[in-house]
């Protein structure tokens, strides 16, 4: 695996029954440029969710990329997957690092609340999460969140910052300017008409942003 820097375009899984197309879709995003991706399910099916995980980390190795799990720090822990992602409902930083160790990756949702990433960054978080910065189908209800946010998170936190929510193309530009390290995508991306050069859109436009700000 790589060293786990958090940039680029970070893949999150939509929510797929199907192993088979989950696979095939995900690869899809890691041909095209996707550094991490992050597996996320809300299933209760316990079987399913290690079924899929395990099969995504396998995927995930054979690229060198790192595999998030979502929420499900037991599961990450049991599969030995390279980190976890945590919502401000779900548990602690501290409590996620004591179990994870050092070696992990942990990233913690901050939604619109730069209080919430501070003490994120405290406990030992490797990166936060802000968003939504645009309607989201994942998310429908989720909160609006303005780019000036960035602006202010960038004057005192020192990890990365990843922007979530309702993500295309288009806006790409306008994240990596604002001082954002990783884009999150999830529909845009996985439901693209073709994956592969969808990702590599992101992946090129990111890289372009980068290279010219």
């Amino acid at each position: 695996m790589k060293n786990g820097k958090i940039s680029g375009l970070y893949a999150i899984t939509p929510e797929l029954e199907n192993t088979a197309e989950l696979l095939e879709k995900s690869a899809q995003t890691l041909i095209g440029g996707a550094q991490l991706i992050q597996y996320r399910s809300k299933s209760t099916d316990k079987s399913l969710l290690k079924e899929q995980a395990i099969s995504l980390l396998r995927l995930c190795r054979n690229y060198e990329i790192p595999l998030i799990i979502n929420d499900h720090l037991d599961l990450a822990m049991e599969i030995d997957a390279d980190g976890v992602h945590i919502g401000q409902d779900d548990l602690s930083v501290t409590y996620a690092r004591k179990r994870l160790g050092q070696g992990k990756i942990i990233g913690a949702s901050c939604y619109n609340n730069l209080n919430l990433a501070l003490q994120a960054e405290k406990e030992g978080a490797d990166y936060v999460a802000f968003g939504a910065f645009f309607p989201s189908l994942t998310k429908p209800d989720a909160v609006a969140v303005s780019l000036n946010l960035i602006d202010q998170a960038r004057k005192q936190l020192l990890v990365p910052i990843v922007a979530i929510g309702g993500i295309r193309s288009v806006h790409v530009g306008s994240i990596v300017q604002s001082g954002c390290a990783a884009v999150a995508v999830c529909n845009d991306l996985f439901y693209a008409e073709n994956i592969t050069v969808s990702a590599a859109q992101y992946a090129q436009l990111f890289e372009y942003f980068i290279n010219n700000q």
